[in-house]
Order: C-alpha cells, then structure tokens, then sequence
C-alpha cells in the first residue's frame, strides 16, 4: 500500500499540472510583469528608443514563491533612438523558468519603432517587432498519477505514460505597436502582440497556439507644483496609470498610480482579472540621472490566497549619455517603473 502523499509533494503536482495543461490542452499566456513600465519593450514595441539616449534595463520576477517550484522570469533589453533610421532601435532577451524547470521559454528579439512628428506637441512612435521563441520540455521532471498511486514518497517507479514526439520546439513570432507622447506629459499606447498565432504545441498533431495579446495603456505626469506643465518634473510629481490586457479569454486590468519625490518613488496598484481580484501590488524604488532600480510585491487576494508567496519583482535600468551630438528628438516621458 501506498505511503500518504506529502503535502510538498502535491503542491508541486498541482503546479506541475498547471504547466502541462497550459502546454498542451489550453490556451498559452505570456508572463505579466507588475512593473510593466520597468520593461517598456516588453509592454509595448513602440517604446524602443522613446527615451532617445541608449538605456540598458535588466528584470526579474518570482512568482508564487512559497510554492516548491515556482515561475522565475529573467529579462534584459537595450534599447536606443538612431537619427539614420529616423527611430528606435531594441534587443531584448527573456527566458522564463516554470515548475523548476520542467518547462521553459526562451525569446529574442529585434525591435524598430519609427517616430514621427504629428504637431509641435504630440509625437507618434510605430514599432515592430520580430521574435526567436524556443519552448523546452523537461519531460524527466514530470510526475504522473501511475507514479504516484504505486510510489513510495519521494522513491517513484517511471511512469507508463508516452512522451511527446518532440520536446523542444522553435518558434517565430511578430509583434506591433503605437505609441502616442503629448507635451511630454500625456502618454497612451497599444500594442498586439503574437500576429501570427505560432503554434507551440509538443504534439505534431496537436494544436496550442498563442493568441493575440492586445495591451492598452495610458497616464499623466503630474506636476504637483504647476500641473502638467512641460519640463523635469520628476523631482516631485504624481503619475496616475491604466493598462488593460487580453489573451484568448484572460482579461486584466491595472489601475494604480506612482508619487515621486526625488530620489525615490512609490506606487500602489491593485490588478483585476475581471473574473476575481488579483492582487494589491506595492512598490518602492530609487532613481539618479543615469539609473534605477526598483522593487515591487504582488499581494494575493484571488481564491489562491497569499499562501502562494505572492510575487516579488525587481528592475534595474541604466541610462546612458547621448554623448556630444545633439539631441533633435524629446524623450515620450513614461514613467521609469
């Protein structure tokens, strides 16, 4: 007769299940970082080289940590506006480690955004967007019903299921984006990502494609001294934001705002799935002329609970010198986090 399970033992078997349904019966969705703008080219292709002189950021993200085997994010991209191609150019690299391996996502990307001048004030970036997406599967790693109705706690026999006829597939995707600056104040945007739809099932005669991701967002600067008028206000303003998202049938909503007093920045924002609340995210972050850096925590309060360990994210962005040519663009002002 079988030994009881242990409890750390289903807490990884349910998340283990999440990763194999996700990859093979439902619908795929991307990562979602609380900081979004700590990831602009992330959030949207058309925010290459919106800061005009070259910027190098750098994210990371555990989610659900208290969980054996939880979901890490890496990211890092470099982004700059080049007078010749009349834009923004980007690169960014991103790897995602689910259930302690078992799968894993890896993407790069070539980004260009071009920009144009509508009015005096408002000014139009158009980006694209080209990826690499390689999807692994650690099938060694998985642990099925067989195993675990004959096993012995942690001493499971193989199981008796049949792999996948691939376990590593590779993948190239588009992306699109606007982005929309007034003033240096007022800011909005939409991106769609996954154009094409790739399929990134592990069964030849399966079907998992990733659905569009359609983003929209949009805020304020906010100077509390002299309101949105045009300058560096970042000495001591109120940033109001809203992003919302959909893939397939996954909604979500952001809604939250960032106060800064140089050098530091807070913000609070709570996130909705339109199906249930999410979580209550809370960030706190230091800023200089050539760097940030950042650090937020997601809050559980869906059915999950916060027992999952809720999530912890953290930015780094360094922002380089355009050296001594002259600067004939305005940065679009989003915020650093």
């Amino acid at each position: 007769m079988a030994a009881e399970i242990p409890l750390h033992m289903k807490l990884k078997l349910l998340l283990i299940s999440l990763v194999v349904f996700t990859g093979s019966l439902t619908r795929a969705q991307d990562a979602s970082f609380s900081q979004f703008y700590g990831n602009p080219m992330y959030l949207n292709p058309a925010l290459a080289g919106s800061k005009i002189c070259p910027r190098l950021t750098l994210n990371y993200r555990n989610q659900w940590p208290s969980i054996p085997a939880s979901f890490v994010t890496y990211s890092a991209a470099y982004d700059q506006y080049v007078d010749a191609v009349s834009g923004g150019v980007g690169f960014m690299v991103m790897t995602e480690n689910m259930a302690d391996g078992i799968l894993t996502n890896t993407q790069a990307s070539a980004i260009y955004s071009f920009r144009v001048n509508l009015a005096k004030s408002l000014t139009m970036n158009a980006g694209f967007q080209a990826t690499y997406m390689q999807n692994k599967l650690n099938w060694n790693k998985l642990i099925f019903e067989d195993q675990l109705l004959s096993g012995i706690d942690n001493n499971l026999p193989p199981t008796q299921e049949s792999p996948p006829d691939r376990q590593n597939i590779g993948l190239i995707d588009f992306s699109a984006g606007l982005l929309f600056g007034y003033n240096e104040r007022l800011y909005g945007g939409l991106a769609v990502n996954h154009l094409t739809q790739p399929d990134n099932s592990f069964y030849s005669n399966g079907s998992s494609n990733l659905d569009m991701k359609i983003t929209a967002h949009a805020g304020a600067l906010v100077d509390l001294r002299d309101g949105l008028k045009s300058g560096d206000v970042e000495d001591l303003s109120l940033s109001p934001n809203i992003m919302y998202q959909q893939q397939g049938k996954f909604h979500q909503l952001n809604l939250g705002v960032y106060l800064n007093v140089y050098p530091f920045v807070v913000g609070a924002w709570f996130r909705h799935n339109f199906e249930n609340p999410d979580a209550v995210i809370a960030l706190i972050g230091f800023q200089q002329e050539k760097f940030k850096i950042g650090y937020s925590y997601d809050y559980t309060v869906s059915q999950l609970t916060n027992a999952t360990g809720g999530a912890h994210e953290v930015s780094f962005a360094w922002q380089f010198d355009c050296g001594q040519k002259s600067i004939k663009q305005k940065a679009i002002k989003c915020p650093r986090f």
